[in-house]
């Protein structure tokens, strides 16, 4: 948007140049039919004059008056062509402005929709890892019932001594390779009496 306003103020800027050098142009052009105006009626001043006068009286100052015109006319055409260059390139200015206007606009319009996109998809992550989380605390606590019923289990038995504090899982996992070791022996034992 930043960019977009500073283009806009240059165009803005570039256009009253133009409506300013536009404006002179026509100044200049006036000026120039003025000067014209000027010439023609010396010319014809001339032309009224009797022979004698012109030869006499006028014809270095019109000559002179001649010249200053035909170089004020010269100055003044120069001046116009520079005027139409510059209007030229300062219109060439504004219409890469404006093309730059409709890219920047452009890029923005894309840059939103990849921010919707990225923000869907973000939304979508938050959702699954909600699920994720509820999944792996009814896992946690399903585990934990678990776990307990062991504990429950394992020191319920005779000769298994009541644990003194919370039990670590190796704990628990000795506790029922202890029983298990004591269970095979106890079916070697009735195994061997069975086969006497």
């Amino acid at each position: 948007t930043g960019a977009i306003s500073s283009l806009q103020r240059q165009m803005e800027i570039q256009e009253s140049k133009l409506r300013r050098i536009r404006s002179e142009k026509e100044t200049l052009q006036k000026q120039l039919r003025e000067k014209e105006v000027q010439l023609q009626v010396v010319s014809d001043k001339f032309c009224s004059l009797t022979e004698e006068q012109r030869q006499e009286e006028m014809l270095v100052m019109l000559q002179e008056e001649n010249r200053n015109l035909e170089q004020v006319v010269t100055e003044q055409e120069s001046q116009l062509a520079e005027q139409n260059q510059l209007i030229s390139e300062l219109q060439d200015t504004i219409s890469q402005l404006r093309a730059e206007v409709v890219s920047t606009r452009l890029h923005l319009l894309e840059q939103k929709q990849a921010q919707k996109e990225i923000q869907s998809q973000a939304d979508a992550l938050q959702h699954k890892e909600l699920q994720t989380r509820v999944e792996l605390e009814r896992v946690s606590m399903k585990f934990e019932r678990y776990r307990n019923k062991i504990i429950q289990a394992t020191f319920s038995m005779e000769g298994i001594q009541d644990p003194s504090g919370e039990l670590t899982d190796d704990e628990v996992l000795e506790a029922m390779q202890k029983i298990f070791n004591e269970w095979m022996e106890l079916k070697q034992i009735l195994k061997n009496k069975g086969s006497r």
